[in-house]
């Protein structure tokens, strides 16, 4: 089923959004969110190619095609906001790639180098091209908020703090100077503090933007990927300036962290003070475990194993999406969305039987 036979007539509304997202939502239905769409995805959906990123990233006028698209697709399918960002390049990140074998295959699958980094040292510190807030491209953020339709809205962002400081230097190579040079590891966070916080403070003004929206793995299958006292020390202090800046023009901070996170989601929830948790994997917790424990303090966000939703049946997915909404909606604090992000794995046939349940779901049939 593409959009052009979606039988579901749009008609968005971010209000609704925003009272599940402060726990204050319907107890017999749920709004749609993700953090990403793959634009493969987003092209087999529209029935037609989209604009490829490489080349919106250097011609205005294709990204603005680009962002149409998007705009088509998302509101389409029936969601009230979006998220979109200013676009801040972090220059030299290492990567590694492989072929891609997803049914919606692109030429490369790409990710960022665990090993090695830009930055190892205290002298590749200093010659590193660090961007600057100013250097932010906040045309993007201009436009969809003057082509969305009426009801929608944008989930304005900012680059991940942990996700980032890993990104620079390597997974591993991270792991090890926050023992071996804590004074560089010091300087690179007060440095990506200095980029993030007036950046977040600049998206939360623009217009047709509702809510704050943090990207930032942090976790792995059993634990978080550094110690929880370093989370403490380096990372938590500035994802709190963060949504305290959300917090000030009223608006919701959510954030996006993938692996487990138990060990500090007191800390994530009491100190940093975040409003909505997203990413949520089957194995390690299901999501109506997690929204059993939490949602009296917080929203939830997706939830939809991305496992399943892979390789799964459309029966089966159609079957899980109604038990979690069944499970979760009541709390009045659940939106629906995968359990990460709509990647270019997931059949789209899969993604459009999570959400046409939605819509049943939410029609009461």
């Amino acid at each position: 089923m593409a959009i052009a036979n979606w039988p579901w007539k749009p008609a968005p509304d971010y209000r609704r959004l925003l009272a599940a997202l402060r726990r204050q939502g319907s107890a017999v239905n749920a709004p749609f969110l993700e953090l990403l769409a793959d634009s493969e995805i987003i092209a087999d959906v529209l029935g037609e190619p989209t604009v490829p990123e490489s080349v919106a990233a250097s011609d205005r006028s294709a990204m603005e095609r680009l962002l149409d698209q998007k705009i088509r697709f998302w509101h389409g399918l029936g969601y009230d906001a979006f998220w979109q960002g200013a676009s801040l390049v972090f220059p030299d990140l290492l990567s590694l790639d492989a072929e891609d074998t997803a049914s919606l295959r692109r030429d490369r699958r790409r990710w960022v180098d665990e090993n090695t980094g830009a930055i190892s040292d205290w002298a590749s510190f200093e010659r590193y091209r660090w961007p600057r807030p100013e250097d932010a491209d906040f045309g993007p953020m201009d436009y969809v908020a003057k082509h969305l339709p009426d009801g929608m809205a944008i989930i304005a962002s900012v680059d991940g703090v942990l996700e980032t400081a890993m990104w620079v230097m390597g997974y591993a190579s991270f792991g090890l100077a926050i023992y071996d040079q804590p004074d560089l590891i010091e300087a690179i966070f007060a440095r990506l503090e200095e980029i993030l916080v007036p950046l977040a403070r600049t998206v939360v003004q623009m217009d047709r933007v509702v809510a704050l929206w943090l990207g930032d793995d942090m976790g792995f299958k059993t634990q978080p990927m550094i110690a929880p006292s370093h989370l403490r020390r380096y990372v938590f202090p500035i994802q709190k300036k963060l949504a305290a800046i959300a917090h000030q023009r009223n608006l919701p901070f959510l954030l996006h962290s993938c692996g487990n996170l138990e060990m500090v989601m007191d800390d994530l929830i009491d100190d940093v003070r975040i409003d909505a948790k997203h990413s949520f994997e089957d194995v390690i917790e299901p999501v109506e475990s997690f929204a059993a424990r939490y949602a009296g303090r917080i929203s939830i966000v997706g939830g939809i194993d991305m496992d399943l939703l892979s390789r799964g049946s459309e029966e089966r997915v159609r079957a899980r999406t109604r038990e979690v909404l069944e499970a979760c909606a009541p709390t009045r604090a659940y939106v629906l969305g995968s359990g990460n992000t709509v990647a270019n794995y997931i059949p789209s046939c899969n993604f459009l039987a999570m959400l046409d349940e939605g819509w049943r779901f939410n029609k009461g049939r």
